[in-house]
């Protein structure tokens, strides 16, 4: 049985007690000539996932919606037709707003059956993606609620996106995921759940995208991939409702970034293609140079040389026409060199050692923020180690645990474990001091 989390969040919203709902259901009960005896031990019980008999469904809906004065249907407390799929798409949009802020109490809370679930793949992991570019559109947003959404609240919204992702950039995603969590349970639900216009609401749900985004990110950065990916389905249904394209591809290289981890490479090929795909003239130079570079490492893990140097030539030419000044706000990670080492990954894995050692110098050269100068390091000093270099891979791997400290991040430390045990297998001199160095940094938990 799992716990009705909409539910539990729905009680929360309308300030009302176990007791208190119990009560209100016998009430509502006798109105229709039923004597029922609820007591809060029974709305504990439902809570859990047990199904309230007969009328009661329907009781809870009359109770709640006369308190918050606005419809809600079985769907939105978590009592809809047993064994009916609840894609974050199928439902209506409040249906889909009430499920997502759901989530987020939930991870705020630290439920353990949302930390721990793992990632979906196979049609679950396809279908979000495929809704996004497929009809049909939202065709109006808007939503009358208690309190008026207004352009300073859609501003807050933008100005807390950049400080996550900055604090994210500094200190990790551990660090970073509690505050972001936070952040969308105490600004952004009651926003979404406020009173818009169409045009509002098109930028709410796209700020608000934007922000999911980045606890999507953290989550990834948390080893919590499941939930990484529910957020990122999230953020794809806020962008749809935006009809914002660009934020859509956007999210969709997340979801890319995500199906290499889990060495999922035909998805990630395709993943990409549907963003450049559906995204058209609304992609920008930035992004379809990262997801081509992606797309180019997915294809080299797959033993396709041929289509893994084509999409290493365009992300090429698309990085060449990036303009700072020009891009959104979500594309700012591709920074210069970011496609450098992107494309070394992919060289490496097609054994192309001098091209992929060329192209990891050229990263490390160009100024990263600190996070993605960990990444480069990492990579350069893979492989200059496999070229035989092992005074430069020491070197550089004692850069890159210097630059690793104060950030809380698994994705980091997988990359520090792996440098430390190429370092240590190669048996050359000088290694001691870099594994020693990494054990130091590895040493503090998370």
């Amino acid at each position: 049985m799992q716990p009705n989390t909409l539910l539990d969040a729905i009680l929360d919203e309308a300030g009302i007690s176990h007791a208190g709902l119990a009560a209100h259901v016998n009430q509502a009960g006798r109105a229709r000539g039923l004597a029922l005896r609820y007591e809060h031990t029974a709305v504990a019980r439902w809570l859990k996932g047990q199904r309230p008999r007969g009328q009661v469904p329907d009781l809870i809906c009359e109770v709640l919606a006369a308190r918050l004065q606005r419809p809600v249907t079985l769907d939105d407390i978590g009592l809809g037709v047993p064994g009916e799929p609840s894609s974050p798409h199928g439902t209506s949009l409040s249906g889909f707003v009430e499920r997502a802020t759901a989530l987020w109490r939930s991870d705020e809370q630290q439920r353990p059956h949302i930390l721990g679930a793992p990632a979906v793949t196979g049609t679950p992991a396809v279908m979000p993606v495929w809704e996004w570019e497929n009809p049909p559109e939202d065709v109006d947003v808007s939503r009358g609620g208690r309190h008026r959404v207004t352009p300073a609240d859609i501003e807050m919204l933008r100005a807390a996106r950049t400080h996550y992702e900055q604090m994210y950039r500094k200190a990790g995603g551990i660090a970073t995921r509690s505050r972001i969590v936070g952040f969308l349970n105490a600004e952004a639900a009651p926003l979404l759940r406020g009173s818009y216009t169409d045009a509002t609401g098109r930028q709410l749900h796209r700020a608000t995208g934007g922000l999911v985004a980045i606890a999507g990110i953290c989550a990834y950065d948390s080893d919590a991939h499941g939930l990484a990916q529910r957020y990122f389905h999230q953020a794809l249904r806020l962008a749809k409702a935006s009809g914002d394209r660009g934020l859509g591809a956007y999210v969709i290289a997340l979801l890319v970034n995500q199906a290499l981890f889990m060495r999922e490479f035909r998805q990630a090929v395709a993943f990409a293609e549907a963003a450049l795909r559906a995204a058209g003239k609304h992609i920008t130079p930035a992004l379809a140079s990262d997801l081509y570079a992606m797309q180019a490492k997915a294809y080299a893990h797959l033993g396709d040389g041929t289509s893994a140097l084509s999409c290493i030539r365009r992300a090429e030419q698309a990085a060449e026409r990036i303009r700072r000044g020009y891009e959104p706000d979500e594309t700012g990670y591709v920074q210069p060199g970011l496609v450098n080492v992107q494309v070394a990954e992919a060289l490496l894995s097609l054994g192309e050692l001098a091209a992929a050692g060329e192209h990891a110098a050229a990263a490390v050269d160009n100024p990263a923020h600190d996070r993605g100068r960990v990444h480069r390091l990492a990579m350069l000093s893979t492989i200059e180690l496999r070229q035989g270099n092992a005074d430069k891979a020491v070197a550089t791997a004692v850069q890159m645990a210097e630059q690793a400290r104060g950030m809380e991040s698994q994705r980091l430390r997988d990359r520090l474990r792996a440098v430390r045990e190429h370092l240590v297998r190669s048996g050359c001199a000088g290694t001691t001091e870099a594994a020693e160095l990494i054990d130091g940094a590895l040493r503090v938990p998370l």
